[in-house]
């Protein structure tokens, strides 16, 4: 028997599934609550270890440069004659987290540049000052200088009161005694090195650094009183593959000199000249240990003076004991390879 249904139900129309649309389809990098390393959640911090892992040596380096050593190619030496340099990592660090995205990296980028600008930052200050009894200027004016009377007279024309000049050798020597002699009429020359001022000089003789004499020694009598005054270069460096930075001649002469240096009995004492170092090379320390620097006293900027085209380095000091540095400066170049350095005293 057949069953017949008055109103047979209606089945209910079948809704097609939405198609996704633009705003279900999470955009690359947005951050879905689930962190994957490439969000803008912690994957900001897991980022860039390997830029935050290279600031560590290169703290290390700034931190540690004194304990560096010297018996491998005299690694220590080479690194602290360029150590202001190292500031140049912190900005490629410092760009290269930025490209990352890395919070880490750009953490870990502080702590070589804290560290640099407690090494260098007072460097970066102008510490000049008027005044001053004194003004001294040292350049090597090189042996092999083609017009040494222009160079002597670019020194005169500073007004220094005494000059130290240093790589003197054959017929310039005349020309510098000549020109200079107007201005300077006190005048002593020991090797390859030597002294003209204003002011009476006395007891001027050389000092024993090296086999032929690259330093001397003179009492300057200045009106207010006598002044020791050194002059000194120090045996030239060489970079090469086989050996590295040799320095082995230049700080045995700076081991003579500072002996010479701690036997001097006037108690205002200057040193000037061509080191071939910087004055945060420990190698150095015999010289520096005993004296300060005029530039970091009293001068602005790090004050390289070698090679003139473009100083990389400080090579030429003039230290002091027993005085005060007013100023310190570097005076425009000449003909030689190196950049006068001048300063003003108060004795």
């Amino acid at each position: 028997m057949a069953t017949t249904l008055d109103n047979p139900p209606v089945p209910p129309p079948h809704s097609p599934e939405p198609e996704p649309g633009p705003e279900s389809v999470p955009e690359p990098g947005t951050d879905t609550g689930t962190d994957t390393g490439t969000g803008t959640g912690t994957g900001v911090w897991r980022r860039g270890r390997i830029v935050a892992a290279l600031a560590v040596p290169t703290t290390l380096v700034m931190t540690a440069h004194a304990h560096l050593p010297n018996r491998v190619g005299h690694l220590g030496s080479l690194v602290e004659t360029f150590l202001p340099w190292t500031g140049l990592a912190v900005p490629l660090l410092l760009l290269c987290a930025l490209v990352r995205r890395s919070a880490t990296a750009a953490v870990a980028v502080l702590l070589p540049a804290v560290i640099w600008c407690s090494l260098f930052g007072g460097m970066l200050v102008d510490k000049r000052a008027g005044g001053g009894d004194l003004t001294v200027v040292t350049h090597n004016v090189n042996e092999h200088n083609p017009r040494p009377a222009r160079t002597a007279r670019a020194l005169a024309a500073s007004g220094a009161d005494v000059v130290a000049l240093e790589e003197l050798g054959g017929t310039a020597i005349p020309e510098y005694v000549r020109t200079l002699a107007h201005a300077y009429p006190y005048h002593s020359v020991q090797g390859t090195v030597g002294l003209w001022s204003k002011y009476p000089i006395a007891d001027a003789r050389p000092v024993d650094i090296s086999p032929w004499v690259r330093a001397m020694r003179t009492t300057v009598r200045t009106p207010k009183g006598p002044v020791a005054v050194f002059v000194a270069h120090l045996m030239s460096v060489r970079f090469t593959a086989s050996s590295g930075f040799t320095t082995d001649d230049r700080d045995a002469a700076a081991r003579r000199l500072g002996a010479a240096l701690g036997a001097e009995t006037l108690p205002r004492t200057v040193l000037m000249g061509d080191f071939n170092g910087t004055f945060e090379d420990m190698a150095l320390s015999a010289v520096t240990s005993r004296l300060r620097s005029a530039q970091a006293e009293a001068g602005a900027g790090f004050g390289f003076t070698w090679p003139a085209s473009f100083p990389v380095a400080r090579i030429d000091q003039i230290l002091v004991r027993g005085v005060d540095p007013r100023s310190s400066w570097t005076l425009p170049a000449t003909d030689s390879d190196h950049l006068p350095v001048a300063a003003t005293l108060t004795l």
